[in-house]
């Protein structure tokens, strides 16, 4: 019988992190679950944790490949999994043991809805609520407020080209949500911290940091659509005249889309 669940928990250089993460799937509420752990050609002992647990608990496989990258693992995971939900999970980070539950009986509830997650709370180097802003479509695509460990329906994840694999650096959870949702669907929070995301000293989002610029090109690249429906949209919003000077185009965009650096002249001659 298939699982109601399916958490993809993709791992590289996690060793140090990967048992909370299971043990935190293992206090799932709801045990309907089928947890896929992919190691991405990790060279530290982290298959030899998880196939301690696999042993213990059928629910949990264990898939080796080479080291691909993040997208490419949860892809791996993804398309090997039997759940009607799919969750992916970092293998540092760690989910509260309603959360799961509290997903599916929303969506069973809710049918029309596309995507549910939670409210969540950073912890290691830093312990504090997470505050992120309340999801909507305008607001989504030029600051991404959902992380990586929500729950969506495997079917419409199909119906995707999945996570992009050319993405190793980072936002390819955001890049590929820009593709999986639309202005028209509906995203639930749930109003409880059900998620723990981990802070460590290094870690890839200092590397994202400072890639910033090349990210947000690639962003753009992906889904021009989007940047150039919605930027004019938000000039408009702005300015109240649309289209009417490269200077309010500027401000529109260069604000928009990335704070921590401003790619004002290369986005109006993108948009032009």
């Amino acid at each position: 019988m298939k699982p109601t669940l399916s958490i993809i928990v993709p791992c590289y250089k996690q060793a140090a992190y990967i048992a909370q993460t299971l043990d935190s799937v293992l206090k799932q509420t709801l045990q309907d679950w089928e947890c896929i752990v992919v190691n991405d050609g990790s060279p530290d002992n982290a298959s030899e944790i998880v196939s301690r647990y696999v042993a213990l608990d059928s629910r949990i496989r264990l898939i080796e490949t080479e080291n691909r990258g993040v997208s490419a693992a949860r892809n791996t995971g993804i398309r090997a999994s039997e759940g009607e939900f799919i969750l992916p999970l970092d293998a540092d980070d760690i989910i509260l043991p309603e959360y799961t539950q509290l997903a599916v009986d929303y969506f069973r509830q809710h049918p029309e809805t596309k995507l549910v997650y939670c409210e969540a709370r950073k912890f290691g180097e830093e312990n504090k609520y997470w505050d992120l802003p309340e999801y909507k479509w305008e607001r989504f695509i030029f600051s991404n407020c959902i992380f990586s460990s929500c729950v969506i329906r495997r079917c419409d994840f199909d119906k995707t080209s999945g996570f992009n694999e050319s993405m190793r650096v980072g936002w390819e959870d955001w890049d590929f949500l820009l593709g999986f949702l639309d202005e028209h669907d509906i995203v639930y929070r749930i109003p409880k911290v059900l998620m723990l995301y981990r802070i460590k000293n290094v870690s890839k989002s200092t590397e994202v940091l400072a890639k910033t610029e090349a990210l947000t090109w690639q962003l753009i690249d992906n889904h021009p659509d989007i940047y150039r429906k919605y930027s004019f949209n938000r000039m408009s919003g702005v300015t109240g005249d649309r289209y009417s000077s490269t200077e309010k185009l500027e401000k529109a965009i260069g604000h928009a889309i990335t704070k921590p650096v401003r790619l004002i002249r290369k986005l109006i001659l993108k948009f032009k």
